[in-house]
């Protein structure tokens, strides 16, 4: 998909999103440029997730506007969403693989429900898929069940690449993965951004994910977003942000990343 002249991938224009009296968003604004892995934290019921699916059309906001690739997602025919549906990939938190299809049978799913192929050549896309997320090839004929957290998340991300997406939407990738895991995950992520040149939105509360791959940070705070780098985000005086970026856990995440 053409990408619009100022390089803007996503635009979020005074967003509302409320349930009866509680107000989550109240007018936030956040922007999302080509080629970066743009980090969303915020703390608990502070709407990470009721944004991300206001930004994939999954909920209709209260207010505001949401465009991907300089498109208002309000006015957009049943074609025009679903060839803006096949631009972007999207991991859940869990993975959120259909446990009774084998793991190629789910990379296979958005290949099945936007094309027709022989089912050797879909075979051949899994197992390229699987590669390309460190997966050994015998990983296709297992079911979720028979694979560890790790494995499962890479599974995942391999049916999100698996339309050759340029955007990539990832909800808490490594949330129950072991520092170990996780490491190899963030790994994994900057080699395929770097290689596919995806423009990358996470919502993460893993603050060594944070350092390790992030290039701007997106806060929610007081129903709005404060986007700075990283390195802004610790000249914060914010008292949340402050906080966040300076405790004893974040503390060790820098030492950690920056050795």
């Amino acid at each position: 998909m053409q990408e619009p002249a100022s390089s803007s991938i996503i635009r979020v224009q005074g967003l509302v999103n409320r349930f009866g009296t509680q107000v989550v968003h109240d007018g936030l604004d956040m922007e999302v440029r080509s080629n970066e892995i743009f980090g969303v934290v915020g703390g608990s019921g502070s709407g990470k997730s009721v944004l991300l699916r206001s930004i994939l059309g999954l909920r209709r906001p209260d207010g505001g506007t949401v465009e991907l690739y300089g498109q208002d997602m309000r006015h957009l025919s049943r074609e025009q969403r679903s060839r803006l549906v096949r631009s972007y990939g999207v991991t859940f938190q869990n993975g959120a693989l259909i446990s009774s299809l084998t793991v190629a049978q789910n990379i296979q799913l958005p290949l099945r429900e936007y094309f027709s192929m022989p089912e050797e050549t879909l075979d051949g896309l899994a197992e390229l898929n699987l590669a390309l997320v460190g997966l050994p090839p015998d990983t296709a004929r297992k079911y979720p069940a028979q694979l560890s957290g790790g494995m499962v998340k890479r599974a995942a991300l391999a049916r999100a690449l698996s339309l050759e997406p340029k955007l990539l939407f990832l909800d808490e990738p490594t949330s129950g993965l072991d520092p170990i895991s996780a490491a190899a995950f963030d790994e994994l992520l900057l080699y395929l951004h770097s290689q596919l040149q995806l423009t990358v939105v996470m919502i993460t509360h893993d603050l060594d994910t944070l350092f390790r791959t992030c290039n701007r940070v997106g806060v929610i705070v007081d129903h709005h977003m404060v986007t700075d780098t990283l390195e802004g985000m610790l000249r914060s005086q914010h008292p949340w942000i402050h906080e966040y970026f300076h405790g004893a856990r974040a503390r060790a995440a820098e030492k950690e990343v920056n050795g």
